[in-house]
């Protein structure tokens, strides 16, 4: 279901570069009290487990904790950070979903701040300077980093390349290079030796 939504975000020839999430210690914190509240209380229901009224009032109160784990589990579970060859992309949400991006054209800066904890253990906050309305992004507590960073780096280096390698933005700027020397020549600025020279070298290059 999380990889249909993903997928459906997608524009025309974009594609998945990374997809991660916050570290498990955010979670942890999150449902540490309410996992401990949950062992209270069924260690109360087992000792009433003589008076049946009792008992039952703490299994219901039991249930408490547990949504509240769930919620925070899947809340945790559907906080994704994405990295696509043309975008960076937060979604949140359960049920509603909210999904903030930026183009990775307009990113101009990647600033990582790890802890000791955070270098331990594999987790650390990304800090996104655009040229958007946005202008800073602030991921908090994601997994792995050093690897999302370096896939944002690399994704805007290889922006306007195609999958050979190839400059895709200078090869269409090639046919308006030779039209720009086609009145060159018909001006007498360039000899037609020296302008089909040049032409053969650009068309050499698409």
């Amino acid at each position: 279901m999380a990889k249909n939504y993903i997928q459906g975000l997608l524009g025309q020839n974009e594609k998945v570069v990374l997809v991660t999430r916050q570290h498990w210690f955010v979670l942890f914190s999150n449902i540490l009290l309410e996992i401990i509240l949950t062992l209270v209380l069924i260690a109360g229901v087992i000792a009433a487990t003589t008076f049946y009224p009792l008992a039952a009032i703490g299994f219901v109160i039991v249930l408490v904790p547990l949504g509240g784990m769930a919620r925070d589990i899947l809340v945790w579970y559907n906080r994704d950070y994405i990295v696509t060859n043309r975008r960076v992309i937060q979604i949140s949400g359960v049920l509603n979903k909210n999904v903030v991006d930026s183009s990775i054209e307009k990113v101009n800066d990647v600033k990582m701040s790890q802890s000791f904890f955070g270098r331990l253990f594999d987790f650390g906050d990304i800090e996104i300077l655009t040229a958007s309305e946005l202008g800073v992004n602030l991921f908090q507590r994601i997994s792995d980093p050093v690897r999302f960073k370096t896939a944002m780096l690399n994704a805007k280096e290889k922006l306007g390349f195609d999958e050979d390698g190839v400059d895709r933005k200078r090869e269409e700027d090639i046919p308006s290079m030779i039209a720009k020397l086609d009145e060159l020549r018909k001006k007498g600025i360039v000899s037609e030796e020296e302008f089909q020279k040049k032409k053969a070298e650009l068309l050499a290059k698409m």
